[in-house]
């Protein structure tokens, strides 16, 4: 995967939300070639901004869960930041439940976590109904601040690979509700290039509302046999009951059916933009992704 670097000849510097360790910091690392320096943010805010200014030479974050649906706030701050999405990877979420080093079960009292997290293992907490639950902002940020905090009488809720890297100690492993539970993270920049592999597309458009409307502009694609796998719709800031809808779909715009079909989608629509066209990631497709 060719990528921007941040300085010529060094690491390619990748902007995640979150703590090293971290689920993001996993995808990141099935997507970008080594060496790769991280650049760890708060917020996805920060992430945004941070890669918009140069900062990193690409980012990596999350778009949707298997199980908690789309991540909204992403899906905005695409059209915000106008970065192109240039590779996905569909990752497999293994919750574990992770205490200092030398930690004991029956010492724990608090369970804190990013807060999708602990919605994901709510039949552990079923299981053991003394437990507290805390919301972090970060399943990895979780552990980072139980170490060097020292709570003994904490627990978080993240990735081996967490604990690992924080030199902390797995108690339980795979806590999730469901094994099928996947998150597909998007790799980010500022450039935009098409392969000859790219064979999945996303878009953004929207449209003045009218009687049958959406149905004109989805028929785009089914007249030319082109398979969506992906729909969504956000509010337009500023304009009530007015909407952005998201689509994916398997294709190439290089293929002659897709730039027809993103020609006749301008016909209809306000605007059309084009997200990405890169490579799909066909992992766990039979299981919801």
């Amino acid at each position: 995967m060719d990528v921007d670097r941040y300085d010529k000849g060094k690491a390619t510097r990748v902007a995640i939300q979150g703590e090293r360790g971290s689920f993001s910091e996993q995808a990141a690392r099935q997507m970008v070639p080594a060496p790769v320096e991280f650049l760890c943010c708060r917020t996805f805010d920060e992430v945004f901004q941070r890669t918009t200014r140069g900062e990193c030479g690409c980012c990596v974050i999350p778009i949707e869960n298997s199980l908690a649906g789309s991540i909204h706030r992403n899906y905005d701050l695409l059209v915000r930041h106008g970065l192109r999405i240039r590779q996905e990877t569909n990752l497999p979420v293994e919750h574990s439940l992770i205490v200092l080093a030398g930690g004991r079960f029956e010492h724990v009292k608090t369970v804190r976590s990013h807060p999708v997290a602990l919605d994901q293992c709510e039949r552990f907490f079923e299981r053991y109904p003394h437990l507290v639950r805390e919301t972090g902002y970060d399943t990895s940020g979780s552990v980072k601040e139980i170490v060097e905090e020292g709570l003994r009488d904490h627990a978080a809720i993240a990735s081996r690979n967490a604990a690992r890297f924080y030199g902390a100690k797995v108690l339980m492993e795979r806590i999730e509700d469901s094994e099928e539970n996947f998150t597909r993270f998007v790799l980010l920049s500022s450039r935009s290039s098409v392969s000859e592999a790219a064979d999945k597309t996303s878009i953004v458009f929207s449209f003045k509302n009218a009687a049958g409307a959406l149905f004109k502009c989805l028929s785009v694609f089914a007249l030319r046999d082109i398979d969506l796998t992906k729909i969504e719709s956000r509010p337009i800031h500023g304009r009530p009951w007015e909407y952005l809808f998201y689509l994916d779909f398997l294709g190439n715009t290089g293929e002659a059916r897709v730039r027809n079909a993103l020609s006749h989608l301008g016909e209809l629509t306000e605007f059309v933009n084009v997200l990405g066209c890169y490579p799909r990631d066909a992992t766990h497709a039979r299981k919801g992704m």
